[in-house]
């Protein structure tokens, strides 16, 4: 039904993070695969993927990839991020009835740094993105990295939350 989607560099214990939290959704047969796409990490990140279970590409190409996932619907979320309770459900039921790209909506309790607020420089899949596969296709065409997939769209905000990986990290 959905495969899951993450850039990593160097991020083992946040990569272990985000998959923790997706188990409960592989459980439930939402999650049917999980793609980490590694630029050129030196720490434990491949054995943390294959422990999981996961796919891991060292060397890739974005269309090549996700021309190989399993779900029809991805879900693109940072190394890190924690998706919170209820998720599941409203994924479930968004992608039954619609067709058009989605993001979490942010933990109640982050508050994005000063600074960023004013200079609006939320990093490109900070609320994570979920499409359809079709879509992500078309749009990879276009670009090499996750980020390129966000230029442009203007997703549905789903009321469920996420916690950004920056924060996620500090917390840890």
């Amino acid at each position: 039904m959905l495969t899951v989607v993450m850039e990593c560099h160097d991020q083992e214990s946040e990569l272990a993070q985000t998959l923790s939290g997706l188990v409960s959704a592989a459980v439930e047969g939402l999650v049917s695969d999980v793609v980490v796409l590694d630029r050129g990490s030196s720490d434990g990140s491949a054995r943390v993927a294959d422990a999981a279970g996961c796919r891991f590409h060292s060397d890739w190409k974005l269309p090549d990839v996700l021309g190989t996932v399993r779900g029809e619907w991805l879900l693109f979320v940072e190394a890190g991020a924690r998706l919170q309770n209820g998720w599941i459900d409203e994924v479930l039921e968004y992608i039954a009835l619609n067709q058009k790209p989605a993001q979490f909506s942010l933990a109640h309790h982050y508050r994005r740094p000063f600074l960023r607020r004013i200079l609006n420089s939320a990093p490109p899949l900070e609320h994570g993105l979920l499409m359809p596969k079709g879509q992500a296709l078309a749009a990879a065409r276009s670009g090499t990295s996750l980020v390129s997939l966000v230029g442009g769209l203007k997703p549905i905000r789903l009321r469920s939350e996420l916690v950004p990986a920056r924060v996620a990290r500090a917390a840890g």
